[in-house]
């Protein structure tokens, strides 16, 4: 059984065994809880996959499962972690509750002995949230300059990290899963979560990111660079153009099974122009 592998002073990762070309290497499943604490909370306990949840639920006393959204890679497993480890359920969307109330946006948990700050981010999909840990440190450096996975404050004034989900990757960018999610409320989550600085981002796929400020600013500027493409392709292969025209037109470098996520994006930001 594999261990949770520590991220963060604050934070470990379980990759779900479940890659894939939507997935990356799978599914980051993440334990949050002050060092020392045996209480956590779970984020995102991935797909039914038993020695997965397992490993998730041996990694200390699960007080709260939070789901940062609705996919069955993230939220899978709801009832059998909950039934595993007793502990309540909250996401966004009420169905993926388990004894307890879905999350509002602005609310601020306490829990394993941590300060957990939500933040509704529809545009992957309507009921995305990120979760902000303002008091979270990278990890001390070691002499030879890796990473030292003690369980104590790193030096320096926290910057945070965020769980950022599917709203941001560890490498890439996220599939608009229209008509759910949209291009304007993602361009929007992008805004407010680059308010948040230098914070370290802590995705749902692939590996952690230094700084969420500049992330965001060069998902922004992709996303202005793929309508630009969009509006060339309308231009030139007409208004009457399918959805599988201009999405092969912009994307023919794609593998076959990549392209229905391409065009959830290319319809998202057809609607965004008002095609």
């Amino acid at each position: 059984m594999t261990d949770p592998t520590r991220t963060t002073v604050l934070t470990r990762r379980l990759l779900a065994p479940n890659p894939g070309p939507m997935t990356l290497e799978g599914t980051n499943s993440w334990v949050v809880g002050a060092p020392g604490q045996q209480d956590v909370v779970v984020v995102d306990p991935g797909p039914a996959d038993r020695g997965h949840l397992e490993a998730l639920a041996a990694a200390g006393r699960t007080v709260l499962t939070l789901i940062t959204h609705r996919h069955a890679d993230h939220a899978g497993s709801v009832d059998e972690f909950h039934a595993l480890t007793g502990a309540p359920v909250r996401a966004f969307l009420p169905e993926l509750c388990r004894d307890a109330e879905p999350l509002a946006d602005r609310e601020t948990i306490e829990a394993a002995g941590v300060r957990i700050r939500v933040l509704h981010t529809p545009g992957h999909t309507a009921d995305s949230v990120c979760l902000h840990l303002p008091e979270d440190t990278p990890l001390p450096r070691t002499d030879d300059g890796r990473d030292d996975d003690r369980d104590h404050d790193a030096d320096g004034v926290p910057r945070g990290s965020v769980l950022t989900g599917d709203t941001v990757l560890g490498r890439g960018t996220t599939v608009l899963d229209h008509p759910d999610g949209t291009l304007g409320a993602y361009l929007r989550s992008l805004h407010r979560l680059a308010v948040l600085g230098e914070a370290l981002v802590l995705p749902g796929h692939a590996e952690v990111r230094p700084d969420l400020e500049r992330t965001c600013e060069e998902l922004l500027e992709h996303r202005m660079e793929r309508l630009a493409e969009v509006r060339e392709a309308v231009r030139s292969l007409g208004r009457g153009a399918t959805l599988e025209a201009i999405t092969a037109r912009i994307y023919h470098d794609v593998p076959p099974n990549v392209l229905p996520a391409a065009r959830l994006s290319v319809g998202a930001q057809l609607a965004y122009l008002g095609f």
